[in-house]
């Protein structure tokens, strides 16, 4: 089994919604989502596209998949998690938008927020004793070749090469996309998407993801809050 530290809204949240019905499966539950009709997109189409995304479920990476440690067992990250996510405050995001990473497209921030940055950082380093250093396959599989210089050292300490300076924080929604087809497709996701991308996403949980055996897809094990409180400042005369 392997776990991962990620975001997700909340099983009622529209953008979840939205996202499960273009994805084809609901991560919460497991089962398949029924796709409303999407012009000049066939069901074949979307479901080849979306094959890796759909597997993952909608989420944002916190913390990449790894296996545990062998010193540690399941309850001590849920507890380690709980205690920790308890001690952090909810951060608000701007508007997402449809972009473009690479041949993928995913929805992500115009400009980075600084209390995202820290929230992803401080995720990385507290929870790391509890993942299994990368196997040589695991390794491998990462195309460390073809890394920048930072992100072969990330692989190589944190088991992920996207951490830190190289973290973007970005919810996946499809697969590769030919650069033919790009154009297409960033109109179609921007109209299915235009009802949620007016609102601002609050990240108020980390979630416990799980791979319960190699190639099997993502489920949501658990949401812990974050619960610390925001202390507003005082007003200009106040104490």
């Amino acid at each position: 089994m392997r776990y991962a530290i990620y975001f997700t809204p909340s099983s009622t949240d529209a953008l979840l919604k939205i996202a499960n019905n273009w994805l084809g499966r609901n991560a919460f539950t497991g089962e398949a989502v029924r796709r409303p009709a999407i012009s000049g997109l066939s069901v074949e189409e979307l479901d080849k596209m979306t094959m890796s995304a759909r597997r993952y479920g909608f989420h944002a990476t916190i913390k990449a998949p790894f296996y545990l440690a062998p010193d540690y067992k399941e309850d001590d990250l849920l507890r380690a998690l709980m205690h920790f996510a308890s001690s952090l405050a909810p951060v608000t995001l701007p508007r997402l938008k449809i972009t473009a990473l690479g041949s993928c497209f995913a929805l992500m921030l115009k400009e980075p927020v600084p209390a995202l940055q820290q929230l992803a950082n401080d995720t990385v380093t507290a929870l790391d004793k509890f993942r299994a250093p990368l196997s040589d396959e695991d390794f491998a599989r990462r195309n460390p070749q073809s890394l920048a210089p930072a992100q072969l050292r990330n692989l190589q300490q944190w088991g992920y090469p996207y951490v830190f300076d190289e973290f973007r924080f970005h919810m996946t929604l499809t697969d590769k996309i030919e650069e033919q087809d790009r154009p297409k497709i960033a109109g179609i996701l921007d109209h299915f998407f235009a009802p949620v991308l007016t609102d601002s996403v609050e990240i108020n949980n980390l979630a416990l993801f799980v791979e319960p055996e190699p190639g099997a897809p993502f489920e949501v094990h658990s949401l812990h809050p974050l619960a610390k409180v925001k202390v507003s400042a005082p007003l200009a005369g106040q104490r």
